[in-house]
């Protein structure tokens, strides 16, 4: 079963998004935006972004959280990672 990375992220445009990386060239990946810049999505919206495109959290799978500073005094932007798998298993 293959598995692959899915992002959270407000690192563009303010606003927190779901993506799923299936491949490391194409931009054309499945996304979700959740309309909002806070508070982050619940572990519950999460899952369920991740359901509508199709995927779900990969077995014992957890999300790692990262910041990426933009200098002292700038707003600080979250990423977020967790492995994922197709929900229908397929590659």
């Amino acid at each position: 079963m293959k598995v692959y990375g899915a992002r959270l992220s407000n690192s563009f445009s303010g606003e927190w998004e779901l993506y799923v990386v299936t491949d490391g060239m194409s931009r054309d990946w499945p996304e979700h935006s959740f309309g909002r810049t806070g508070p982050v999505p619940t572990l519950q919206e999460r899952a369920d972004a991740l359901a509508q495109l199709g995927y779900v959290l990969a077995d014992s799978a957890g999300w790692q959280w990262q910041e990426c500073p933009n200098g002292a005094m700038r707003r600080v932007h979250l990423l977020a990672s967790a492995s994922v798998r197709r929900k229908d298993g397929a590659a």
